[in-house]
């Protein structure tokens, strides 16, 4: 391992010899942590940087990342969080060098068009972009797969807008929020008098968004009866109204989105195996916020942007305390529960603060940095042969 005392010594080791990976201090003088940052983006790309600053404000890590920084840790940090980045960020590398051609085609791909607008830099956020641009071209369903609030509906809009329908409507439809034989009707339609309070002819979401996309969200909560008029639906493009009898002609290109293991659900009869497959043309799969902490640092500052305008706020930055508590939380919610932790304390703020402390977050946001500090210690305390216990009598 090799030790600089200031940028200029680090500079000058970067130019003489070839190193795995740089840990820089955000702020020093004369050449500053970003001025690395910068020169290591230019002459050595595969190089993975770690940022660490006592300014946690979140337009740095943001500006770092941006930059091209791998992560960023605020000070004071845990060692074993820093040991847990570099391990992780050397592996990356590794793979990076194994294949540069196809990950850096997968980066390229996402600065175009509108996918560009979706917050996320993650390698695994990388891979479900580029599958999706590439599939917006053609007229394949599409099922996406993921936990809930990972952001399903935000990669369904793309992909129409994306596509050659995109001057069509996209129509969305949540299957889970109806009753089936409400599904049905919001679905097909029907025609006047097909059952009772059927006033008028109402129009279904096929005939709504014929030309375009359409969404179904949450595809395996679909009762069997109305999977047999799905299945006619996209083998024939032609269905009808409910009480009706005409034939109507369609031409919907259709993606859905479950979080249930349908082929699970295949194997049990409870979602019919040729409607999967159907629906099943391409697969794109969306990780969990777990698995793309890297790109925690961009959405809180994407949600801070949007909820300040929305509020008439000034929340600018995010204090090292709030932004380590963020960071440690396992968001089971994933995206969706991100957005409403930052509109809470967009909210909660007072007028004329600039930062979101940590008094803004939700009690287990705010639990999960002192949790995970304790852990911490806990594994030193194990590796020095005491007990947790003691070593927290010995401070």
């Amino acid at each position: 391992m090799l030790v600089s005392h200031n940028g200029e010594e680090a500079l000058g080791l970067l130019q003489e010899r070839p190193i795995d990976l740089l840990i820089a201090d955000v702020v020093m003088r004369k050449v500053s942590g970003i001025d690395l940052l910068s020169y290591v983006r230019s002459h050595c790309a595969q190089m993975p940087v770690v940022m660490i600053t006592a300014y946690g404000t979140i337009k740095t890590a943001v500006d770092a990342i941006k930059l091209g920084a791998y992560d960023y840790l605020p000070k004071p940090f845990e060692i074993d969080d820093m040991k847990a980045i570099v391990d992780k960020a050397l592996a990356g590398r590794t793979r990076a060098l194994e294949a540069p051609t196809a990950r850096n085609g997968a980066k390229e791909r996402t600065r175009t068009g509108d996918f560009v607008g979706i917050v996320g830099r993650s390698e695994g956020w990388q891979q479900v972009i580029a599958l999706a641009e590439k599939v917006a071209r053609s007229r394949a369903n599409v099922l996406l797969r993921g936990e809930s609030g990972t952001g399903k509906e935000v990669i369904a809009r793309a992909i129409h807008r994306n596509s050659p329908r995109r001057t069509k409507p996209f129509v969305a439809v949540s299957c889970a929020s109806l009753s089936q034989d409400l599904l049905e009707s919001e679905l097909f339609g029907h025609e006047k008098g097909s059952f009772t309070g059927a006033h008028y002819q109402k129009p279904g979401r096929f005939e709504l968004a014929d030309g375009g996309t359409l969404f179904l969200d949450e595809i395996g909560e679909v009762a069997p009866h109305l999977q047999v008029k799905l299945l006619r639906v996209l083998q024939e493009r032609e269905f009808e109204r409910v009480g009706g009898t005409r034939a109507l002609q369609v031409d919907v290109r259709v993606i859905a989105a479950t979080n249930r293991d349908l082929e699970k659900a295949v194997k049990a009869r409870a979602f019919r195996e040729d409607l999967y497959y159907r629906l099943h043309v391409v697969q794109i799969a969306l990780p969990p916020l777990r698995e793309r902490s890297e790109d925690i640092a961009d959405l809180i500052d994407h949600f801070l942007l949007k909820y300040n305008r929305e509020n008439s706020k000034q929340l600018e930055g995010v204090a090292p305390d709030a932004l380590a508590a963020l960071l440690s939380y396992a968001w089971p919610g994933n995206v969706r529960e991100l957005e409403n932790v930052v509109e809470r304390a967009v909210v909660l703020a007072e007028e004329g603060a600039t930062a979101l402390t940590l008094d803004l977050l939700p009690p287990a946001v705010q639990a999960a940095s002192s949790r995970r500090s304790g852990e911490a210690r806990g594994k030193r305390a194990r590796a020095d042969g005491r007990s947790p216990r003691r070593a927290t009598r010995s401070r």
